[in-house]
């Protein structure tokens, strides 16, 4: 056998090998009592925008696609996962400080704005992730009007 059926030979083993070693999953049934949603006023056209666009990555319940169950895939995706969660939590969004609260909702609004999140990355797969510009403009002005409602209740 020559060196290089030898290489793709164990190398097909290693990939077969690694589809057993599969990343714990961001799944969870609960809302949260620290939600966003009941943290602050969510309107149900924003509520489904964000659940669309952000909560895969951004909160304690991803849909995971079919081709995640592929290695070296899910490891990938799961990283993006814990990394987007480390930057925001809407699951999590009322445990933050209110003015942690009001950072986050204004990077929200300048994300979008600059067409920063969601990820190129995440859109080539997700199509319906992709914001139209009615969309961003409906997630601006309500981080505008969840950001006031949290200087009224914590001034």
């Amino acid at each position: 056998m020559s060196w290089i059926k030898k290489i793709l030979l164990v190398l097909l083993i290693v990939f077969f090998a690694i589809q057993f070693i599969q990343p714990a999953r961001n799944k969870s049934v609960q809302v949260l009592p620290t939600d966003i949603s009941k943290t602050i006023p969510v309107p149900e056209n924003v509520k489904m925008i964000l659940q669309t666009a952000c909560y895969d990555c951004h909160s304690n319940n991803t849909n995971y696609p079919w081709y995640t169950y592929v290695q070296p895939v899910g490891w990938i995706l799961n990283n993006h996962i814990i990394n987007g969660k480390k930057e925001l939590n809407f699951s999590e969004f009322g445990s933050y400080a209110t003015r942690r609260q009001q950072s986050k909702l204004k990077s929200i609004a300048d994300q979008a704005r600059d067409n920063e999140m969601p990820l190129h990355s995440y859109t080539l797969m997700h199509k319906s992730a992709r914001l139209s510009k009615e969309e961003k403009s409906i997630i601006i002005n309500w981080t505008q009007i969840a950001g006031d409602s949290l200087d009224k209740i914590n001034p």
